[in-house]
């Protein structure tokens, strides 16, 4: 993390995992003076921008000088120390042709250079990678499409062919890397970019839901599709058909989610792009933002039967992100409210009753956080806001918006007003933080009515159901409770502990209710009877991934210390495991029956597949494992550890018994990949410093025979730095571009995970440089991995804090 001042966000408050870990630690006094002094951080830092700028730009001449310095040296034949770094890693689909086309037109980008990342590396301590952090030097502008690097091209050597030893030199944030080519290549033009394949990938399937940090992201549509998102795409799931239909217009996390009175169109807000140009809000008009919306914060209308963009609002318009958006209900959703989350949480609200959207009104509403607001159901032009110390109920009239404070009266003021939900007779209701639900009468600012402790923590949701009932659902207890039209308790429901407290009821079909957790499960069923969870996903950074051999499973791992193994053909989860420690990596025996799991704390297990039995533990090292690998035969197992060494184990039993080889070293930086040649006999590794190494499995000692190296015919490409992977690097990339790629098992791909929220498509092999592919949002995080199903039907990509997995069908 980056100690230069950053912007605060919404975002940026710890995720929830219950009220002590939501509320307690904003509401507690430390965090209030924290607060309040990041706000006056921000305004020192927007009036001393012009200072900003002269840093920035010396930390850019820095760089230039220091890359000037290393050509000088490459050339002159003396390479450059090689620093010990042991720095961590970055924590860091219903007709199929008019879906493709969709696909094509809104999420297929020619790959040619790299944008700016949503989340870039955190790891890699460097003045360069710091500057990226920052915004300064490696921002990427969009072209027609097309994207193209503000880097000094002058300053970035290209790939050179060197015909006589039969290599390709390349060139990391300056440094030369050679890739040994097989024999066989001879006459190699490193100038002529590779061709996209034929071959495309089609969004099948997202698992998992952003409950953890946001609400308004859970309804249901008359067509019985329940509306959610995860990531940057919003999910029409048919939980009885159990079809996905996928909104992908968005760039970046969407936040929040509103349905027409119409039933069909939905408006969705996302937040802005990590890059600080693209998504702050513009001061002046004389460059009018483009036209999508590109990274900037804004709200997408969009037909939820056809799935296409109707209206996109407020680009430039807004801060950071869109908190809440509401469609007005008396004049039937001629208008749309509109609550971003700069400094001041301005509430907008927009005319949609023409072709062309436009404002009509906008006001600040507080300094604090906003949590809900809402158009008020039966009163024209009223809406409701409430938030951190606050409620207020706003009219407007003429484009002139006036605001009245909630009063409490004999009531002690709450903390914070999380929630808030309309009475058929008008009504409205209020959650708070300590626990109680206020009644506040139709077209007042006072309170009728109160249910004092009506929870044990705070009230995170409120919903009216069809029969007139109030529901609602609190953090702490994670109890949900019914109440009749005298606010009298019916009834109540506990939802069991490891689907975490309640984020957001809504109602279901008939009488069904959903409930999404703060544990990023979507529960469905009835309070009498039964709650079914109907979606499950990762809770924390998502970074393991493993393929089973045979079958159509797939098993991800992540710092949540909870292992999934998913069937991708029913997209379920076919059984979960809780471990002890974070886990980061994992590998499937090729006989199916057993996977190794490596962990963060030096320890790594072998599971039993069917039984979910722990076999063994063993440890090897202090430190976190990045990478893990069966041989093909299943004889040996390598993982690859960011202590910078390698341990190769002999695997006996068919997995079941484990015995230490060595360990390979030589490698200055922690090992970041790992592949095995077919024979089982070789391992070849990356590293963060950007060696590739070769190693003998027997004996775990250093193979530096060229002609043989060239020669080895490897059963996997994990490893991103190889010849056959040259052309999957964009253009002045430094390093840390691609966290993972893989190969299918036909040989004729190659999937890419970049760190700018991308799956690349790529033909393998793809050793011209800067090729051509095919480029896939949907992640809006970086993309921690991929691999294909055995028979290369579908891709699984994994996103790191999006903490979604998604799955892609390949045609």
């Amino acid at each position: 993390m980056s100690c230069f001042p950053h912007t605060f966000r919404q975002t940026d408050l710890p995720a929830a995992g219950g009220m002590d870990d939501v509320l307690d630690g904003l509401l507690s006094e430390d965090n209030r003076e924290l607060s309040a002094r990041v706000a006056a951080l921000e305004t020192k830092v927007q009036k001393q921008e012009d200072e900003i700028v002269c840093i920035k730009s010396a930390l850019a001449d820095v760089l230039r000088r220091q890359s000037q310095a290393e050509h000088e040296r490459a050339q002159n034949s003396i390479l450059p120390s090689k620093p010990h770094m042991r720095t961590p890693r970055k924590m860091s689909g219903s007709d199929r042709k008019s879906h493709l086309s969709a696909l094509e037109n809104v999420n297929v980008v020619p790959y040619h250079a790299s944008p700016s990342p949503r989340h870039p590396p955190t790891s890699r301590t460097s003045v360069s990678s710091s500057i990226k952090k920052w915004g300064s030097v490696s921002n990427s502008i969009e072209t027609n499409g097309h994207n193209t690097s503000q880097l000094s091209h002058a300053n970035v050597k290209e790939a050179q062919w060197n015909e006589e030893d039969g290599f390709l030199k390349i060139y990391m944030k300056g440094r030369p890397i050679q890739l040994w080519a097989p024999q066989s290549v001879t006459n190699f033009n490193a100038s002529k970019p590779q061709d996209p394949p034929n071959e495309k990938l089609l969004l099948d399937w997202v698992y998992g839901y952003r409950g953890r940090d946001c609400r308004s992201n859970l309804y249901m549509l008359p067509t019985g599709e329940c509306v959610y998102f995860a990531a940057a795409v919003v999910v029409l799931h048919n939980l009885e058909e159990g079809t996905q239909r996928h909104y992908l217009g968005h760039t970046d996390d969407i936040k929040c989610l509103a349905i027409h009175p119409d039933q069909v169109r939905v408006a969705s807000g996302q937040v802005a792009g990590h890059d600080k140009k693209e998504g702050k809000k513009r001061v002046g008009k004389s460059e009018p933002p483009p036209a999508d919306g590109a990274k900037m914060p804004h709200v997408r209308v969009w037909d939820s039967v056809s799935l296409q963009t109707l209206h996109v609002l407020g680009v430039g318009e807004f801060d950071r992100a869109i908190s809440c958006v509401s469609f007005s209900k008396v004049d039937g959703g001629n208008h749309l409210l509109v609550v971003d989350e700069s400094n001041d949480h301005v509430m907008s609200v927009w005319n949609l009753s023409r072709d062309k959207y436009h404002k009509i009104g906008e006001s600040k509403t507080s300094g604090d956080p906003v949590t809900s607001a809402e158009f008020h159901p039966s009163e024209k032009n009223s809406i409701v806001c409430c938030g951190k110390g606050q409620i207020s109920f706003w009219t407007y009239e003429g484009g002139t918006m006036n605001k009245r404070t909630g009063i409490f009266d004999k009531y002690e003021k709450p903390k914070i007003i999380i929630c808030i939900a309309f009475t058929e007779s008008g009504d409205v209701l209020s959650g708070d933080s300590s626990g109680s639900i206020f009644v506040w009468g139709k077209g007042t600012n006072k309170i009728t009515h109160a249910i004092k402790d009506a929870h044990d923590g705070g009230v995170f949701s409120l919903c009216k159901t069809k029969d007139g009932t109030i529901l609602s659902g609190g953090g702490k207890d994670r109890k949900i409770k019914q109440w009749d039209s005298n606010y009298k308790q019916v009834t109540e429901k506990e939802i069991p502990e490891q689907y975490g407290p309640v984020r957001m009821l809504s109602q279901g079909q008939g009488n069904l209710i959903l409930v999404g957790t703060i544990r990023n499960c979507i529960l469905q069923g009835t309070l009498d009877l039964e709650l079914n969870c109907v979606v499950e996903g990762h809770k924390e950074e998502l970074w393991g991934l493993a393929t089973h051999p045979s079958q159509h499973q797939f098993l991800s791992c992540g710092s949540d210390h909870f292992i999934y193994m998913w069937d991708s053909q029913s997209h379920s989860v076919v059984w979960s495991k809780e471990v002890a420690d974070p886990a980061h990596c994992a590998s499937i025996h090729p006989n199916g029956d057993v996977a190794a799991v490596g962990l963060s704390t030096g320890r790594w297990l072998v599971l039993d597949l069917s039984s979910r039995e722990v076999l063994t533990v063993h440890t090897d090292g202090s430190e976190q494992h990045e990478c893990i690998a069966y041989s093909p035969d299943g004889n040996y197992l390598a993982i690859g550890s960011r202590d910078n060494f390698i341990y190769v184990f002999n695997v006996a039993e068919n997995g079941h018994k484990y015995s230490k080889v060595g360990k390979c070293s030589g490698h200055s930086s922690f090992v970041t990949h790992i592949d095995w040649s077919t024979d089982s006999q070789y391992i070849v590794s990356n590293s963060g410093d950007y060696e590739v190494l070769c190693w003998l499995a027997s004996n775990c000692k250093q193979f530096t025979n060229k002609d043989t190296i060239r020669e080895i015919q490897w059963a996997t490409q994990n490893c991103t730095l190889a010849f056959n992977t040259a052309g999957i690097w964009p253009d002045g990339a430094d390093g840390t571009d691609v966290n993972n790629c893989a190969r299918s098992h036909k040989g004729n791909l190659i999937a890419s995970a970049d760190d700018f929220g991308k799956v690349n498509l790529f033909s393998y092999p793809c050793c011209q440089p800067k090729s051509h592919g095919h480029s896939y949002g949907g992640h809006s995080s970086h993309v921690t991995n991929a691999a294909f199903l055995f028979d290369d039907s579908r891709l699984i990509t994994c996103g790191g804090r999006d903490m979604a997995v998604l799955q892609w069908e390949v045609v």
